[in-house]
């Protein structure tokens, strides 16, 4: 899968897809969504489509596609090697939303929730393979809270199209388990192949699984955190597990319009340009060595 695309700018989305097989201009098309990495605090989220005729369903069960979590790293990219190979009848699309995006989106002036992402998010993947010309005649997905209520959103919004929404959907459907496959291995790529844009002094690419309660993902954020410019673009901050972390390691903030008395024994800034024991030695941040700044010791 080529991600190179993200590689080079991974701050906030990119669309990656398959061609689209002739035949599904032609015929009648099953089509089934699923995403990867929702819940971790580390890496991008990824939401794909995997679309076939329904005269070849068949075909693309006998490929035994399975949740990719019930799956190896290994059997994943097996398997999706093959939906590659069997690119006459199988096409799919991703589309990758950066760590960056999803916290911004989240904690912006106007909030905009992590379901109402993956919501919009699935509506656009279908509606892209729509406009390729794919002949979609049902939709299955794999739902992102009350399946009740977004499966009457999706209907509305796709009126012609018959769609279901379920619980376990990647473990019912096959369309949705080849969905989960594609989802789940660019998410791998990505996470394993991410560059970084900050320069991380004894960078350490042992992240464990990324999800918030992993004592290795949690040893990494504490490692990793600024204490000015907080995290690496690779970490979601607006999860808690991030905000905890920086209410402990980096500095207050104090805005101007604070009452005195609040701010006393709280450090000032300029300490973080001096070396002290308290502050542990850091390489200077990106943002001072993309605008060439260095600390002055004398005018």
């Amino acid at each position: 899968m080529d991600l190179s695309e993200l590689e080079r700018d991974n701050m906030g989305r990119c669309r990656l897809n398959s061609p689209v097989p002739a035949v599904c201009h032609e015929e009648p098309c099953v089509l089934g969504v699923d995403e990867a990495g929702r819940g971790p605090v580390l890496g991008p989220m990824v939401y794909a489509i995997c679309y076939c005729p329904l005269s070849r369903l068949a075909d693309l069960e006998a490929l035994k596609v399975a949740d990719s979590k019930t799956l190896s790293e290994s059997e994943r990219d097996r398997l999706f090697a093959k939906m590659e190979e069997d690119g006459d009848f199988v096409g799919w699309a991703l589309d990758v939303l950066s760590p960056n995006l999803i916290s911004t989106s989240m904690l912006g002036r106007v909030k905009y929730n992590l379901n109402s992402m993956s919501h919009d998010t699935a509506v656009g993947l279908v509606q892209y393979a729509l406009d390729q010309g794919v002949k979609v005649a049902q939709v299955f997905v794999d739902t992102v809270g009350l399946a009740e209520t977004y499966q009457e959103r999706l209907q509305q919004r796709f009126p012609s199209i018959e769609v279901t929404v379920k619980a376990k959907a990647d473990a019912l459907y096959p369309v949705v388990s080849a969905a989960s496959i594609c989802a789940k291995v660019a998410r791998d790529q990505a996470v394993k192949n991410w560059q970084f844009v900050e320069k991380l002094q004894d960078l350490d690419t042992d992240y464990g699984s990324g999800y918030p309660n992993d004592p290795k993902t949690k040893a990494w954020l504490r490692k990793h955190v600024e204490p000015v410019f907080g995290f690496p673009q690779f970490v979601r901050f607006s999860w808690r597990t991030a905000q905890s972390i920086l209410e402990k390691e980096a500095e207050i903030i104090l805005w101007e319009d604070l009452p005195t008395e609040d701010q006393e024994g709280l450090g000032r800034i300029t300490s973080y340009f001096n070396e002290s024991p308290r502050n542990r030695p850091h390489l200077p941040h990106r943002y001072f060595q993309e605008r060439g700044l260095e600390s002055a010791t004398t005018l």
